[in-house]
């Protein structure tokens, strides 16, 4: 490039930028550190205090500690006051790090950035020469998402999201029959047949270690009206069985999502709805732009979403697939109905609701 055409000021503002990025992604890993090992919670709960002391009440080694404290005081994370050197954690910044925070934790969901750096080699491969990767490539992802929606679910699920539905409520108490589609560890199932025991719930999913979880929560809460099956969802193969399916991001991960789609909606009664909960991105990446962690979902998506579809010689739909291709899909499948909504709080969902008539 010809140093005549080159802006001085945009290439080093731009570098400057770059740098953020790299202890911006420094942060991400020794933030996943802090969540995984306690430390945010812990130091949530002390008052500003040595690194030795830290150590001693988290009960880890003294050196390792000071160094992620290192990291995160320049990382204007952790406050430092070198007169006492003692180290702090404002209420302010505890209020997005720690498990108390719930679904506003960010130091949660920062434990896929090296999840997903574990992969890389593999991805590369796959850039030069295609295919994807098996689930099993993937250690505890079924663990990290089931920590992710549980946080969510926890809070929202009965209360704001299932509400955005009309009249769901009312039939759930009055009891119906329930499926979650791509149902995981069986969190959601568990917490709904809990909530409404007049109905009755369905779990499927092809994890069977995801299901055996569900199976030991439903158990330790008494829950009689909750099942989990090992079933691919592109063939579920049951019709006019149940009056409201659920799928909390799951539908974009799927090998072959058209045929899931399909089967969802053969699988509902006439008056039957279908609740997908999914990013809620545009299908173009220049509507995107200001999407709330827009880089952050399209690397799950390239290191996860797309090779795992791939993988199951799926079209590697991925994550950030987008309201106009979600809203096509679902009229392909036979909805005729299709609503987007959004629940208070969520910046990072829509809502489809979507019926046959």
């Amino acid at each position: 490039m010809s140093s005549q055409t080159l802006d001085y000021a945009k290439a080093e503002a731009f570098a400057g930028h770059m740098l953020d990025v790299l202890n911006h992604a420094a942060l991400a890993q020794m933030a996943s550190i802090g969540h995984q090992i306690g430390l945010f919670d812990i130091m949530a709960d002390l008052p500003p205090s040595t690194d030795k002391r830290i150590a001693e009440v988290a009960g880890l080694n003294q050196r390792y500690v000071r160094e992620w404290l290192g990291a995160m005081v320049t990382g204007l994370v952790i406050d430092y006051d070198p007169e006492n050197a003692t180290y702090s954690l404002p209420p302010e910044h505890a209020a997005t790090l720690t498990r108390s925070a719930g679904p506003d934790n960010l130091a949660r969901p920062a434990q896929f950035i090296p999840l997903l750096a574990q992969v890389e080699e593999s991805i590369l491969e796959r850039f030069r020469n295609g295919g994807g990767l098996p689930y099993s490539a993937y250690p505890r992802f079924h663990q990290l998402m089931a920590e992710d929606s549980a946080a969510i679910h926890d809070v929202a699920l009965v209360d704001s999201m299932l509400p955005i539905v009309p009249g769901l409520v009312e039939r759930l108490q009055a009891g119906i029959q329930v499926a979650d589609v791509g149902c995981g560890c069986g969190h959601a199932i568990n917490l709904m047949a809990q909530a409404f025991p007049k109905s009755q719930f369905v779990g499927y999913d092809i994890s069977e270690e995801g299901l055996r979880e569900g199976r030991r929560e439903a158990q330790e809460l008494g829950l009689t009206n909750a099942q989990f099956e090992l079933r691919d969802a592109s063939s579920l193969e049951v019709q006019n069985r149940f009056d409201f399916i659920s799928a909390f991001d799951a539908i974009h991960d799927q090998a072959q999502p058209a045929r899931v789609l399909t089967g969802i909606a053969q699988a509902l009664r006439p008056q039957g709805v279908f609740l997908m909960v999914d990013f809620g991105a545009s299908s173009k990446v220049h509507e995107n732009l200001d999407f709330p962690a827009g880089p952050f979902m399209y690397t799950i998506s390239c290191m996860h979403c797309v090779p795992v579809s791939m993988g199951l010689n799926g079209p590697g739909l991925g994550a950030m697939w987008g309201e106009q291709t979600a809203r096509q899909m679902l009229t392909e499948a036979g909805f005729t109905q299709v609503e987007v909504k959004q629940v208070e709080g969520d910046i990072f969902n829509n809502y489809f609701i979507a019926s046959r008539g």
